[in-house]
């Protein structure tokens, strides 16, 4: 049977994360169920990150392996056809059977987004951290550059990680400006539990004052949870990007 690999986009705000629960609506679930009322197959989709309740994706991979004759370029037509309006498919081809969307990924990127306006945005509110108050945010952007390198990121990991080891290395950790959005940009060759959140709850620490720029060495050194700052909100955090063989530095 040929393996089929899509790159998906989803709005989470109506999912308990991307992976399959028992009594819980998920997206991995929900893309389950759509393939099977488009071709009877009851099957498995694996994904390349399990993005929790409330977090976004615009560049999701997953794969699946099929006995339908649709055509691999066809699947993302025929399959968005099924899905609802918060889940779509943004293409579709076969791959290698031993292809796993997961264990194959060289890096990752995420982005959050923080809306910095009053009085705030109906629009947005499930979309970005609505966050008012003064942030120095010429400080986080320094303080985000200790984050790039190899590290041991247990301080920024939240417990019932199953993970052997929290060393990953960090590529880019850009604070970015545009218009009413602060952005934060985040890659890596791989991510611990909460790990992003976690970043950016600590940058947000950072822009109102109460961590010096300079401390972020020393907060990744201690391994101690207990010194970064607290779990950003799921709402602003999206999955941009999932690469593959030769990774080449691209600005998202």
């Amino acid at each position: 049977m040929p393996r089929i690999k899509m790159i998906v986009e989803y709005d989470g705000t109506n999912y308990h994360g991307f992976q399959r629960q028992a009594n819980a609506h998920t997206v991995q679930a929900e893309i389950e169920k759509r393939i099977r009322q488009l071709t009877g197959e009851s099957l498995t989709v694996s994904g390349a990150s399990r993005t929790d309740t409330g977090v976004h994706a615009r560049g999701q991979v997953i794969v699946f392996d099929t006995a339908s004759p649709i055509p691999a370029e066809r699947w993302s037509s025929a399959l968005n056809g099924y899905l609802p309006v918060d889940i779509r498919v943004l293409g579709s081809e076969v791959v290698a059977d031993d292809f796993h969307p997961a264990f194959a990924a060289r890096q990752k990127t995420y982005y959050y987004r923080i809306w910095r306006e009053r009085p705030g945005s109906a629009m947005q509110r499930q979309r970005a951290l609505l966050c008012y108050e003064d942030l120095d945010e010429e400080a986080m952007i320094r303080a985000a550059a200790g984050f790039v390198g190899r590290h041991d990121f247990q301080a920024f990991c939240s417990s019932g990680a199953t993970t052997r080891t929290s060393e990953r290395t960090i590529t880019r950790c850009d604070v970015e400006r545009h218009g009413p959005l602060l952005v934060m940009y985040i890659t890596a060759n791989g991510f611990l539990y909460n790990m992003v959140r976690i970043i950016v709850g600590t940058l947000l620490e950072v822009g109102r004052g109460r961590i010096a720029p300079d401390m972020i060495p020393e907060i990744i050194a201690s391994r101690d949870r207990a010194r970064a700052g607290p779990t950003a909100p799921p709402q602003g955090l999206y999955l941009l990007q999932v690469e593959y063989g030769d990774v080449t530095q691209e600005k998202a």
